[in-house]
């Protein structure tokens, strides 16, 4: 007699992911300034950003982690994936949708749920997060480009205050937003965007060590990796 084998799962995973869009996309049509898309990021857009929690120069060593912006869990599925035993991840979302969500997922995604003691929810802005913990690793979700530019600053040297020596901080921008925004948008936005990302780049020529272009996302993205410098003797 031949064995059937269920697809409950498979379908309950799809099915899961098929809400997420859902909520992603109600969201961001209602705040889109802080989402910055209408699609949740792909697959190859969250492995892209958890590089440096799956490449880690002391392989056995336990990670502290802290994703920020981390919506309905897409980014948080390529850090789960990388996740070792003894690593602990902050997860902060200042959208109580998604902060609720993640929750949830935590609970019940066969993706999510095996790093559920390992991980904890913050329904907050990243700014509240204090500073009395440090991090190995931030990976940021925040549109920055949709920010003013000292808000952008603010938040770059908030995660260098947090972030530990030879500590890397990951974020992604789309492909050609500013070359777009030239032409559709109104001036003082496009005047807005130009100085954040003169502020953006400004820290990617101090501290970058690689970008990373992800075709396989809507939008298209780059990746930037950034590392705070080691302590001085």
């Amino acid at each position: 007699m031949s064995e059937t084998k269920s697809t409950a799962g498979p379908l309950a995973a799809l099915d899961e992911r098929l809400r997420d869009t859902r909520l992603f996309f109600t969201q961001a049509l209602r705040t889109f300034h802080a989402t910055g898309s209408i699609l949740p990021s792909s697959p190859a857009l969250a492995r892209a950003m958890a590089e440096h929690v799956r490449v880690r120069p002391v392989p056995d060593e336990p990670l502290r982690i802290m994703e920020v912006g981390a919506g309905t869990g897409a980014i948080t599925r390529g850090i789960a994936a990388a996740m070792r035993p003894g690593d602990t991840a902050d997860l902060v979302e200042a959208n109580p949708e998604f902060a609720a969500h993640l929750e949830h997922l935590l609970e019940t995604d066969p993706a999510l749920s095996p790093i559920a003691p390992q991980a904890q929810v913050h329904a907050k802005l990243v700014g509240d997060m204090g500073t009395d913990r440090t991090y190995d690793v931030i990976l940021s979700g925040l549109p920055f480009a949709n920010f003013t530019a000292d808000s952008v600053r603010e938040i770059l040297e908030y995660y260098f205050e947090v972030l530990r020596p030879g500590g890397h901080l990951s974020f992604y921008g789309y492909l050609y937003t500013k070359e777009v925004k030239a032409v559709i948008a109104r001036r003082e936005d496009y005047l807005r965007q130009a100085r954040t990302s003169w502020v953006v780049q400004d820290w990617i020529d101090r501290y970058g060590v690689r970008s990373d272009r992800v075709i396989a996302n809507i939008p298209p993205a780059f990746v930037h990796h950034l590392r705070k410098p080691d302590k001085t003797p």
